[in-house]
């Protein structure tokens, strides 16, 4: 019987470009630290500027209104929660600026947010991906179709939200 190895790299051993796989995490959790603060600042920068930038236009006009919803409801809060939702990830913050939330709790939230999340999704990202590595090693055939499966998945996931999209924009009447 053959005992499963653990799909994490030892947090030692060299992992990317000789630093060991601890280091790595690190310094990512730092670079997200720091673009977390940019995005902050050039949202302050902005401000009512957000609306007619190529990102605002993008995002459109009610989309950034319900976002600031959030900001204005749960402030900081909002700032930390917004890790664990993939869309306000990278837009929340940009909001939080033009809002002028408390800059000090900002960072507190923003820190607090980068130390719980991206661990979480540095160690389970990198599990599966040596653990699918590791599957592949095993059984060709048996990794070939958990990829087949999860991009299954995620095409059927993606068609149901497109429907459901359409279903309450047909919904909606026209004014």
């Amino acid at each position: 019987m053959r005992l499963a190895t653990f799909a994490v790299p030892a947090p030692t051993a060299p992992y990317w470009l000789g630093l060991p796989y601890w280091l790595v995490g690190a310094i990512l959790i730092l670079a997200l630290f720091a673009a977390f603060q940019v995005y902050y600042w050039v949202g302050r920068r902005l401000g009512e500027r957000l609306y007619e930038s190529r990102v605002g236009v993008k995002m459109g006009r009610e989309r950034i209104a319900k976002i600031e919803q959030v900001v204005e409801k749960w402030g900081a809060l909002a700032v930390y929660g917004c890790f664990w939702v993939p869309v306000l990830r990278h837009t929340l913050p940009w909001v939080a600026g033009a809002l002028r939330v408390s800059y000090p709790w900002y960072v507190v939230a923003s820190a607090l947010g980068c130390l719980t999340w991206a661990p979480m999704w540095w160690f389970g990202m990198t599990a599966l991906v040596w653990g699918w590595l590791e599957l592949a090693a095993r059984s060709p055939l048996a990794a070939g179709a958990v990829a087949v499966a999860v991009v299954a998945v995620v095409a059927w996931l993606s068609v149901r939200r497109r429907r459901r999209r359409r279903a309450a924009e047909e919904k909606v009447p026209v004014s």
